[in-house]
């Protein structure tokens, strides 16, 4: 059912999406060099490392570490990424994960390759099981503020209580967090 759901929701988001995407792509060739979209290698289900897709926000020489590890990571965003960012606009394109099937529309964020304690902890937790999502209960009750244990008590609880109508409410919680430009730091 989720499958299904995933897929169905992604299609229908890409079909309303597809103009405001050009329009997106656009502006971000127009302020910078490089390409439109960032891929970054991604821990997914079961382990598996796939390429996850995002609007680029950063300048193209910027180092490939966590946002929050860059010194200085506000030099490295660009004016487009910075209002991308705030709404999580950058986030979109992951809808083509939903898609191909890497993703989930709700469920843990992927980890990046080089977050082996969070890899780790959700390997002991059996989170790694799920698909990541675009969004998930950590995103809503924190986002980019939240540590590492946190994260993983959250993805926990998400695994334990894993249902459609619980992917309903998060779906809407995230919209009403996004809309307000809650808990990012960069």
């Amino acid at each position: 059912m989720k499958k299904i759901t995933d897929l169905s929701i992604s299609l229908i988001l890409l079909l309303i999406l597809f103009i405001p995407f050009l329009i997106i792509g656009f502006i971000i060739k127009l302020e910078s060099k490089g390409p439109i979209f960032y891929i970054s290698k991604r821990v997914g289900q079961n382990k598996k490392l796939f390429n996850m897709i995002k609007f680029r926000t950063m300048l193209v020489n910027t180092p490939q570490v966590n946002t929050n590890d860059l010194h200085d990571a506000n030099k490295f965003i660009t004016r487009v990424g910075r209002v991308l960012r705030k709404f999580s606009i950058d986030e979109l394109p992951q809808i083509l994960n939903v898609i191909i099937g890497d993703m989930s529309i709700v469920g843990p964020r992927p980890a990046l390759i080089n977050q082996y304690d969070l890899i780790r902890k959700r390997e002991d937790l059996k989170i790694n099981t799920l698909k990541p999502g675009i969004t998930g209960l950590a995103q809503i009750n924190g986002r980019d503020k939240i540590d590492l244990e946190k994260k993983i008590y959250y993805d926990l609880k998400y695994k334990n209580k894993i249902s459609f109508l619980f992917d309903l409410k998060i779906l809407a919680k995230t919209l009403f967090v996004v809309l307000k430009g809650q808990d990012i730091r960069h």
